[in-house]
């Protein structure tokens, strides 16, 4: 998959709070940082995000997009 952002951080998934319809996901980040990304619970069930994954988030203006691959 092609992502048209350039910006990309190594994180773990840290918690999950899941809502009706949007869900909160909180990450860490290498550096002494805390990241997180409000997006779909839809979005939130399909990539099956779990506290303590390794995934891959993509930076773009004021989105930060997980994505698992």
């Amino acid at each position: 998959m092609k992502y048209g952002a350039r910006n990309t951080i190594k994180a773990k998934v840290k918690s999950v709070k899941k809502g009706d319809i949007m869900s909160l996901v909180k990450f860490e980040v290498s550096q002494p940082a805390e990241m997180a990304s409000v997006l779909t619970t839809e979005s939130v069930e399909a990539m099956a995000l779990k506290p303590g994954e390794e995934i891959q988030l993509i930076i773009k203006a004021i989105h930060v997009l997980p994505v698992k691959e």
